[in-house]
């Protein structure tokens, strides 16, 4: 149910629902961008990336993508500055064996041509010609993460993501959803699209910009 509710939601719409709902960032897990596939929804399952010289980081007993649910977004998170890819189309045809939904990566993909021929979702920074090793290794699976903005300058809030919270991603970007805040963005972004609708309605009758705004918006 939660599912169908939210699938039929922007990523746009989710983030005026959480901004109004009280969270800083929105669920805005910024500049990440559609390498391939489509549209996503689904809960998170979450990995957490180490620089490969990190010897007292734990390490998985199994690939990651080996204990990947069925019906899950992957949410991987790297190290800041990372430049390796830690994403390829082998990865990709094992979590479609799996039956993930598509994965969101907090740094960079590669073997593009291939991602775009399997339609998997790949959602990424940035991407590389170099794999994973020696770079980077996977540390920890489904744990939280808190996925910052790999450029200590910028000030938009962190993101924090915990297994299971709702991941939706399209063309205008990726978006977290805590699982307790689900029904409420549901409910709050239907009414938000409503008041968008009489505003562009106004808008296109030519009453303008700021009249339609103070009408619907109360601002």
């Amino acid at each position: 149910m939660a599912l169908s509710r939210l699938a039929g939601l922007t990523s746009c719409q989710i983030a005026d629902a959480l901004i109004k709902l009280g969270v800083s960032s929105g669920g805005y897990i910024p500049d990440i961008n559609r390498f391939s596939g489509g549209s996503v929804c689904g809960p998170a399952y979450t990995v957490q990336f180490v620089n490969a010289e990190d010897k007292d980081a734990p390490k998985p007993s199994q690939h990651f993508v080996d204990t990947v649910p069925n019906g899950s977004v992957i949410v991987i998170d790297v190290p800041p500055h990372t430049k390796n890819a830690v994403w390829g189309g082998l990865m990709t045809a094992g979590a479609l064996a799996r039956g993930a939904l598509g994965v969101v990566i907090s740094g960079r993909c590669r073997d593009l041509q291939e991602q775009r021929e399997f339609g998997f979702p790949v959602y990424a920074r940035d991407h590389s010609i170099v794999g994973q090793s020696p770079f980077t290794r996977p540390s920890a699976v489904n744990i939280p993460l808190t996925i910052r903005h790999p450029d200590e300058r910028v000030t938009f809030p962190p993101v924090q993501v915990s297994p299971g919270d709702w991941i939706v991603a399209d063309e205008d970007g990726v978006v977290c959803i805590p699982k307790d805040l689900e029904s409420k963005v549901v409910e709050l972004a239907a009414k938000l699209e409503e008041i968008d609708q009489k505003c562009m309605e106004d808008i296109k009758a030519g009453k303008g910009v700021q009249a339609s705004f103070l009408k619907h918006r109360g601002k």
